[in-house]
């Protein structure tokens, strides 16, 4: 799992205006309507075709707690793409996104200087050209390396060097042991 992806997925998701379909009969026709077939909703859930359309009917109506968080992982990834894409534009763009994090926070720096890394708990809000990059990398498939990587720089930005008004000289900064991860937009 994804940590960083799913961090970005659950901020994006409390921009929904409507709630995502709750009961498995609702989740699965919402799917079929998608998808436009009830053969493409079983491959992709791993089911039979009769299974689908047994759920559709509402004639089984408790999903396999597996199948059930299948079922609600592929609904809340396709639930209100417009208002989701909106969401990240404004992101990207004016308000920029929070993170939340607990892990260990350490820089390379000149000798001379502090820079070990320690456990600290951050909360500190990114600018939108962070927000972006953040965003256009997840869409693209990027690796939770590679979204760690670019929170790690944000966080050398706006937290260490604040800006430019300090740590001037600083390199790089390590973003490991991650405890806690958690973005709002």
């Amino acid at each position: 799992m994804s940590l960083f992806g799913n961090g970005l997925d659950a901020a994006v998701q409390k921009a929904f205006t409507r709630p995502a379909p709750k009961s498995a009969g609702a989740q699965m026709r919402y799917l079929v309507k998608q998808l436009k077939g009830t053969k493409a909703v079983a491959q992709m859930l791993r089911v039979s075709q009769r299974t689908v359309e047994r759920y559709v009917k509402n004639e089984i109506k408790r999903p396999r707690p597996d199948l059930a968080a299948r079922l609600e992982r592929e609904v809340k990834a396709r639930w209100q793409p417009q208002v989701r894409a909106r969401a990240r534009q404004k992101a990207a763009t004016t308000d920029g996104i929070v993170i939340d994090t607990r892990a260990r926070l350490g820089y390379t720096a000149p000798i001379g200087s502090t820079d070990q890394d320690r456990i600290r708990h951050l909360t500190v809000a990114l600018p939108p050209q962070y927000a972006g990059r953040l965003f256009d990398a997840h869409q693209a498939g990027a690796t939770d390396q590679q979204l760690q990587g670019i929170a790690a720089e944000a966080l050398k930005e706006v937290y260490f060097q604040d800006g430019g008004r300090r740590a001037g000289s600083l390199e790089e900064v390590r973003f490991t042991d991650i405890e806690h991860l958690e973005f709002d937009l």
